[in-house]
C-alpha cells in the first residue's frame, strides 16, 4: 500500500485490486483509495464497466460438450503452444 494520500492509487494497482473490489473483499482503506481513483480516472472507470459487462455476459454462457475429435485437436494445439511450437 502506498503511504501517500488516500487517492494516490495508480492505474496498474487498480487493475491488480479489481477482483477483490468486485468480490467486496478489499480492506476499507483500500476500497476508499480504489473508489477515489475511479472518481478521477475515466480510463479505469471504463475498464471496470467493461469488466462488469464481460462478467455478466460470461455468466449467461452455458457449457456445451465439445466433440471428442475437436477436444483432442484443441488439447494438442494448447500443448504445442505451451511448448512454444507454432500452429500445426
Amino acid at each position: 500500500m502506498n503511504a501517500g494520500l488516500p487517492g494516490d492509487l495508480e492505474c496498474r494497482e487498480l487493475v491488480e485490486l479489481l477482483t477483490d473490489y468486485l468480490e467486496g473483499s478489499l480492506a476499507p482503506d483500500e476500497r476508499i483509495r480504489f473508489e477515489l481513483h475511479l472518481a478521477v480516472c475515466d480510463g479505469c472507470t471504463a475498464y471496470l464497466r467493461q469488466l462488469r459487462a464481460t462478467l455478466c455476459a460470461a455468466g449467461r454462457l452455458r457449457a456445451r460438450p465439445i466433440p471428442v475429435d475437436e477436444r483432442k485437436r484443441l488439447l494438442e494445439a494448447f500443448r504445442g503452444w505451451k511448448r512454444g511450437e507454432g500452429p500445426a
